[in-house]
């Protein structure tokens, strides 16, 4: 059984004495540090979720910006394509003018050169006509 004499009782008061002597030494700094500790994860926590939420904007915003200027350089793609098939036309109505005056002109110039051969072999033609008389008539 339990005896209650002096030597209880010092020890009684020598444990309390050195459990008030660790809380004071140990325990309290230790709590303390892990209680530093945790305020840092905390901390480091909502920083780290800042800085996703920064980062998930900043994504989001230059995303945002790429889409627009697809749009754009298709914008500007589209109206280029337009002003070259508009350039195109031109320049193959311009290419079909000049192909066609320059056909008129030379079917012009062709029947000058037939008008002018006609002439040449009916001055011929008279001419042997006269030749071919005189030489039925001399014989």
């Amino acid at each position: 059984m339990l005896e209650l004499n002096k030597w209880f009782f010092v020890l009684l008061i020598n444990f309390l004495g050195l459990l008030y002597i660790l809380n004071k030494i140990l325990f309290r700094p230790l709590l303390k540090l892990f209680k530093e500790r945790q305020d840092s994860i905390n901390g480091a926590l909502g920083s780290a979720k800042d800085m996703s939420q920064r980062k998930d904007e900043a994504i989001a915003r230059l995303n945002k910006d790429l889409a627009d200027a697809r749009d754009k350089a298709k914008e500007a793609f589209e109206s280029l394509r337009s002003e070259g098939g508009n350039k195109q036309k031109e320049l193959f109505s311009g290419a079909a003018a000049e192909a066609s005056g320059m056909l008129q002109k030379a079917r012009a110039e062709l029947r000058a050169e037939a008008e002018k051969a006609r002439q040449a072999l009916r001055a011929d033609m008279d001419k042997f006509s006269d030749e071919i008389v005189r030489k039925l008539l001399k014989a």
